[in-house]
């Protein structure tokens, strides 16, 4: 086993410990911020046909609050497998998650819906917005199922519309809304719950470049803001916003980079 020790800063200290398959396991050594997921050994096969294929082998990881992550990899990777089962979306075949220190490999799915309902804010690619429903009401409709008064539900819908950029855009349709509109209401509808975590599957898939950085800039800001980000994308301009990209390959970590990766990186037996 080798290690491998990384100063990023006044960031934290992460150590990576890489086996002889590749897979590569990484906690925090210094720092004060708590631990948002813990993920140990998870794997997850699927049957196709009369193959199995090994969708997760062996993956490990441990991100704190306030960390932003990039995801890449070809096809087939893992990466949306991986991806739903942090949304609580499915479950492993082995290993644990834990997040915000609960064990969530043993729930059942009503327990799981509750998690993603309580802690996990998504945005998708396509946007998946309601098209009957106004930009205000795409952003309520989490709270539907939680505790929350209608009045309390519309005043906090109204407060991220306008932190988003949206103020003037609340009782639009996504029909009327450009593409850049419609992710921007996407993320007030993951900030809703006040989540844990945001997962952001290919936020900018759909946009052009300009419309992306602006997305983009608007994930920094979260980010600066103390949100934690876990995001999927393909593109490297993209994952550079990222203090870590992972790289995925035949369900494996192959690879992480990111802030002062190359300057720092030390090899220690």
């Amino acid at each position: 086993m080798v290690g491998k020790s990384i100063e990023f800063g006044s960031l934290f200290t992460m150590v990576l410990q890489m086996d002889n398959n590749m897979n590569i396991e990484y906690c925090y050594k210094q720092g004060s911020r708590e631990n948002a997921l813990v993920i140990k050994g998870l794997n997850k096969s699927f049957v196709m046909g009369d193959a199995e294929v090994k969708a997760l082998d062996n993956i490990n990881l441990l991100i704190a609050h306030n960390d932003y992550i990039a995801i890449m990899g070809p096809s087939g990777s893992g990466k949306s497998t991986l991806m739903n089962i942090l949304g609580c979306l499915t479950t492993a075949d082995a290993g644990s998650y834990l997040l915000n220190g609960q064990e969530l490999a043993t729930l059942n799915d009503d327990q799981l819906a509750s998690i993603r309902n309580q802690y996990i804010g998504f945005i998708f690619q396509s946007f998946n917005l309601q098209s009957r429903r106004t930009a205000l009401e795409n952003v309520m409709l989490p709270l539907r199922f939680s505790k929350v008064s209608r009045e309390e539900a519309t005043i906090k819908a109204k407060a991220l519309l306008e932190r988003v950029g949206l103020a003037e855009r609340m009782e639009h349709c996504p029909s009327e809304l450009s593409g850049g509109q419609r992710q921007r209401v996407a993320i007030a509808r993951a900030l809703i719950n006040e989540p844990t975590l945001i997962l952001a599957d290919e936020p900018t898939g759909n946009l052009d470049s300009n419309t992306s950085e602006e997305i983009m800039r608007l994930f920094d800001e979260l980010h600066s803001n103390g949100q934690t980000i876990i995001m999927v994308t393909h593109e490297p301009t993209i994952a550079a916003h990222a203090q870590l990209t992972i790289q995925l390959e035949d369900g494996q970590i192959h690879e992480i980079s990111g802030i002062h990766y190359e300057e720092t990186a030390a090899i220690t037996a």
